[in-house]
């Protein structure tokens, strides 16, 4: 049985001692020159912390992950150097669930998930602007007050924070002691400028909002919506956001395309084996709270074997392991007669000429 990994002393992410010391040193931690950043935080502005369902959905999903001491090495080094971490692997094998890990183990919050499509552009991270909404609004007023004249833009500026809010890297990157974790899921999914568009924020820990910054003379300080809260009114000054602690951002890719150098050579790069039996055994304890090793498991040991044995014609996810053995521990598919069709139901490939 493959032993756990001793917590070592540089360790931050399932390192010793409680979580909260753990958090302390990461947030008191000196960062590179090169990776320290001067935004200055709202102070009436509180993010999401350890209550709530979104925290209770990152916790949930986060606490049963079981790293190898190779992964903790890199998302530690990650966390150290404040660069993104890159996470590659076949589908199924863990890469979005570390993320939660992270969150859960450091409790830093809920997880923000960024998922990423085709038709994912950098703003959609960044930030919403409701211009259509707005414009509209603009209307009615002119109805409202026949013959009156549109509103210098002066005027019009309270009204602006209403129609926009921070998306997911843009709340990420507000200013705060404490960092959040944000999942970039599925990056190799996106538009081919998108990794090269993600560089200059990553550089600078900030962006702008031209909407905002074009009326910085007459307002300089908006209080918009986050991607938590569309309500939080935290504090945008000059039209920036621009983060004091780089946050914790993952990113995950299958594997369906190549990033440019320049993109890679920002990131701290891990990719994720599919488990083998002895991890699989301690996902199954830490997410089941069976243990299959015993004499006494013979069944659910059995179902490890074939699940490897299906692997080996398509991939499979780590769940779908977890789903067979749920099902017999609730007494479903008890007869033997019924083996390969249970197995053909709960373990069908994602890829391959099966799938």
């Amino acid at each position: 049985m493959e032993a756990q990994a001793v917590a070592k002393d540089w360790w931050l992410y399932r390192g010793a001692g409680p979580g909260e010391e753990r958090r302390t040193r990461l947030e008191a931690g000196t960062p590179p020159p090169w990776r320290d950043f001067t935004g200055e935080p709202d102070p009436s502005y509180r993010p999401p912390g350890r209550t709530g369902e979104a925290w209770e959905r990152t916790r949930r999903r986060g606490e049963g992950y079981v790293p190898d001491e190779p992964e903790t090495d890199v998302v530690n080094t990650a966390l150290h150097l404040r660069r993104p971490l890159l996470i590659t692997g076949k589908p199924g094998v863990g890469k979005s669930t570390l993320a939660y890990s992270i969150a859960a183990d450091l409790a830093l919050g809920p997880v923000l998930h960024w998922p990423i499509t085709s038709r994912t552009v950098l703003r959609d991270g960044l930030y919403l602007y409701d211009a259509i909404g707005r414009l509209q609004e603009a209307g009615l007023e002119q109805v409202r007050v026949p013959g009156a004249r549109p509103a210098e833009p002066p005027a019009a500026v309270p009204s602006i924070a209403r129609y926009l809010r921070l998306g997911p890297l843009g709340t990420a990157l507000l200013p705060q002691r404490r960092p959040r974790v944000l999942l970039i899921d599925e990056i190799d999914k996106s538009d081919i400028d998108l990794p090269g568009d993600l560089l200059t924020v990553f550089e600078d820990g900030g962006f702008p909002i031209p909407e905002l910054a074009r009326l910085a003379k007459e307002q300089p300080t908006v209080a918009i919506g986050t991607e938590d809260d569309p309500d939080a009114g935290v504090a945008v000054t000059q039209g920036r956001v621009q983060c004091s602690y780089f946050p914790v951002v993952v990113l995950t890719s299958n594997g369906e395309r190549d990033f440019p150098p320049a993109f890679l050579r920002r990131c701290v790069r891990l990719h994720l084996e599919a488990p083998g039996p002895e991890k699989l055994a301690r996902i199954v304890r830490g997410r089941l709270g069976v243990d299959i090793t015993g004499a006494g498991a013979a069944e659910y040991q059995d179902l490890v074997r074939s699940f490897l044995e299906r692997a080996e014609d398509g991939d499979l996810a780590t769940d779908q392991l977890l789903n067979a053995i749920q099902l017999r521990l609730a007494g479903a598919w008890p007869a033997p007669a019924d083996r390969d069709r249970f197995l053909a139901t709960v373990m069908q490939h994602l890829t391959g000429p099966t799938a």
